[in-house]
């Protein structure tokens, strides 16, 4: 790894699908693993996924029907492929590799493989494979293969396909499930040089069209061959005969147009991709444009940084790792789309591809560099809003009741059952309990409107939500006479572990601290939602809600009597009961297992339950110090009339860390966040961990199946406002740097209410640069002191004072 580039030298088959996923070319419309294109099955995975295009499927497991719905794996584009005339096709895994060499260039988002092997006849021959997912046009891809054959000359044949009978088999512990979503509808050729293939998903009934130009080149030139059409229900495919000269590199493009149903502003999706597909310039113009696109995506995403004393892979590459996949997966193509962002990217099929509270992890990051993004990926939730209130209906709650895990309507999606490959049984899953998703999503909203100040989106779809997600957990809440204080019972926090109290019929917890305090927030901000809206659309909001001045009051109520559960030593607890739990012996089950973040099916495969035991995934109660302030905490604390001991904090932070597997990549980032403050060294091995996550395939395996894109966007928010003290509190963008020991310097930029600010932060030196402008001043915090920043303006602040 160098500069911008992530290297892979040799082939390593075992290795293949990390690496596939970590090259997944993507434009937020679609993306494609970086899978060999002539390559068919063993370890390679070819996968191509469109964003929001689901399907359901049921699956009989253990005699009860279960039902399942994931992000499909689409026709791969991808194919193409070659043999001597007559022979069998080339693969890597048959022949002799005499060097490899695959690049993942992330300033321009190209793909190439670099491969001389050596072939059964003794023939030597060099193939350089290089591919795109356009990022300028949504709906393109383009793949150059340049055949060297270096001691032979001969007839060859060459296949380039859209293969449709393509599975969702890329996660292991899904392959008891049905798995065949595409049925074909057509395939046939279109021209002299191209072919179409349509097909459709089985019950959601969307239509997929890809049609593919393929063309070859002895140099700029074309270069003569035979052609003939390949079809059959669910494959098309071009199949082209030549001469391959000695020593001199014959150049092959494929360019492929893909749409769905699903698109605007098109007739049909056969008719568009067919259309389109004859419009397509040359792979090498395509080639500048994709990359002047990401040119100035990265003007707007770059991030810097320097870090002393290190022969590791370069920190800022990995930063742009993230970031680049975060893009590939979230794009201003999104803006376009009805869909949400799933947690593990467009880059394989873990969780199904389903919506999570991943994106409190990844919004924050948009949100100071491309908001637009952000407002696009919020209208997924608010288009799903009645169907979060049908849900709270059907529960006896009011409001809008969002889904732990979220598809293409809204409906829960968190199966009933997972299975477990340790013992080989399926486990009743009860994690759609898990109510906090809501207070992501109204945090996520609250969070937006404090970087932008856009009240039309406040006013029309941000506060509606905000104020039904306040009026649910409202509804959850109870009143308990002999407290004088209200509870929230029969929930699951973020900490998957604890589902129900030990020996209890009934799953849920109660009074998880995560939940009730989250909810505290909610209900005491609905006030300043209304009050952030103009007179006449907040009287519009309440009347479309019918939400009267006696539903406040008794918010307000709520969010000043709302139960915490404590432990000694002024920790809060996960929950009510977490004291009465038992102690794990952490050493014999690191020494028996080695990795135990998967802790919890270790336990099951044992005949035992972490519900027995004072060890979280991810420790809820650490949460909440990555989303507020101590200044925050504080202000909800004593509203609710309870102490805050600043001093409780650092104990609390090692109580729960202690007990902590790190099952989740998102606690990684959570703790580093969290020890920002008061142990750095700490913070920034933490951080490493968090930034290894997926390169280094940190969950034995688990990155095959897709990134971990809220860890990955995390991260890189990590260092952007957890290392640079960045807050955005009452019209005011906070700056108190804290860099950890190793980091020497760090240049950010900063998207804020119309201005762009440049950061750069070294030694004890600030330095603050209004850049572009579009307002004349903004409010800028630094060491205590608010100032007027004026656009243009570069201000330079000492900083030994506040990290003395």
């Amino acid at each position: 790894m160098k500069g911008w580039e992530l290297v892979y030298e040799g082939y390593e088959p075992m290795q293949e699908g990390v690496r596939e996923t970590l090259c997944t070319l993507g434009n937020g419309y679609f993306a494609t693993r970086g899978a060999a294109h002539d390559a068919a099955g063993g370890v390679h995975y070819a996968g191509t996924y469109i964003t929001g295009c689901y399907n359901r499927l049921s699956t009989e497991i253990d005699g009860r029907l279960l039902e399942h719905e994931d992000l499909v794996n689409m026709p791969n584009w991808l194919l193409l492929t070659y043999r001597h005339a007559g022979g069998e096709p080339f693969e890597l895994a048959t022949t002799e590799i005499l060097s490899y060499r695959q690049t993942l260039d992330l300033r321009r988002g190209i793909v190439t493989r670099d491969v001389r092997v050596r072939d059964r006849k003794g023939c030597t021959t060099r193939i350089t494979s290089t591919w795109i997912v356009h990022m300028a046009d949504p709906h393109v891809a383009a793949l150059e293969v340049v055949l060297t054959a270096e001691d032979w000359s001969g007839p060859i044949e060459i296949r380039a396909a859209l293969d449709g009978w393509v599975q969702n088999r890329g996660v292991e512990i899904y392959r008891l499930l049905a798995s065949q979503h595409l049925a074909p509808i057509d395939s046939r050729a279109v021209g002299e040089d191209s072919v179409l293939l349509e097909m459709e998903t089985v019950r959601s009934h969307i239509r997929i069209a890809e049609a593919a130009r393929t063309r070859v080149f002895d140099g700029d030139r074309p270069y003569a061959h035979g052609s003939a059409a390949i079809t059959r229900p669910g494959f098309a495919a071009r199949e082209l005969s030549l001469e391959l000269p000695k020593n001199r590199p014959i150049r092959i493009e494929k360019v492929v147009a893909i749409y769905t149903s699903r698109d605007f502003a098109i007739a049909a999706p056969d008719i568009a991709a067919t259309e389109r597909i004859a419009a397509v310039p040359t792979f090498a113009t395509l080639v500048e444009s994709h990359v002047l696109a990401w040119e100035r995506l990265w003007r707007a995403f770059d991030i810097c940084v320097e870090v002393a004393g290190t022969s590791e892979p370069s920190t800022g590459v990995i930063l742009r790792l993230h970031v680049f996949h975060l893009l590939q997966t979230a794009s201003e193509h999104s803006a376009d789309l009805d869909a949400g962002v799933g947690a593990r990217g467009l880059h394989g099929e873990a969780y199904r591809g389903h919506v999570f509270w991943d994106e409190l992890f990844i919004f924050p990051l948009l949100n100071t560099r491309m908001a637009d993004i952000t407002r696009a990926l919020l209208m997924y939730r608010y288009r799903r809003l009645a169907a979060a209130r049908r849900a709270a209906r059907r529960e006896g709650y009011r409001g809008a009741m969002y889904p732990w895990q979220s598809g293409s309507d809204g409906r829960e999606e968190t199966p009933l059952q997972y299975f477990n490959p340790r013992s080989g049984r399926w486990i009743v899953d009860n994690t759609h309990l898990q109510r906090h998703v809501g207070a992501a999503i109204a945090y996520n909203v609250w969070q937006y409107f404090q970087v932008t100040g856009d009240v039309d989106f406040l006013g029309d779809i941000g506060a509606e939500m905000f104020l039904e997600i306040a009026r649910f957990v409202a509804s959850l809440a109870t009143y308990v006479p002999e407290r004088g204080r209200f509870e929230i019972r029969g929930v699951v926090g973020p900490d998957e572990f604890h589902t129900a109290y030990p020996g209890a019929h009934e799953p849920g917890l109660d009074n998880n601290a995560y939940t009730n305090v989250m909810s505290v927030w909610m209900l005491w901000r609905a006030r300043d939602v209304l009050d952030a809206l103009p007179r006449d659309r907040r009287h519009d909001v309440c009347k479309k809600l019918a939400l009267g001045d006696d539903e406040l009051v008794r918010w307000d109520e709520i969010s000043r009597k709302m139960w915490l559960p404590f432990l000694d030593g002024g920790i809060l607890a996960q929950f009510e009961g977490y004291d009465r739990l038992l102690e794990l012996d952490w050493a014999d089950y690191r020494a028996r297992y080695g990795n135990i973040q998967r802790l919890d099916l270790i336990l099951e495969s044992e005949g035992d339950s972490p519900n027995r035991y004072k060890a979280s995934k991810q420790a809820d109660v650490l949460m909440l110090y990555y989303l507020f302030s101590s200044e925050e905490l504080r202000t909800l604390f004593e509203r609710l009339g309870y102490p805050f001991d600043p001093s409780a904090i650092p104990r609390t932070i090692d109580y729960y860390l202690r007990r902590t597997s790190d099952g989740s990549t998102l606690s990684r980032v959570v703790h580093a966040w969290v020890l920002a403050r008061s142990r750095r060294a700490g913070s920034w091995q933490i951080a490493r961990d968090a930034l290894a996550s997926d390169i280094r395939d940190i969950q034995n395996g688990t990155t095959r199946e897709g990134i971990h894109l809220g860890a990955m966007a995390g991260s890189v928010d990590l260092i952007q406002r957890g290392y640079t003290g960045l807050e955005l509190r009452e019209g005011v963008i906070w700056i108190n740097p804290r860099l950890p020991d190793p980091v020497e310097r760090l240049d950010v930029l900063v998207r804020y209410r119309g201005h762009t600010l440049e950061l750069t932060i070294w030694g004890d030196v600030l330095e603050v640069k209004a850049i572009e402008a579009a307002i004349p001043t903004i409010k800028l915090g630094v060491l205590g002191t608010v100032i007027e920043l004026r656009a243009g303006e570069r201000r330079r602040f000492a900083l030994r004072e506040a990290q003395s």
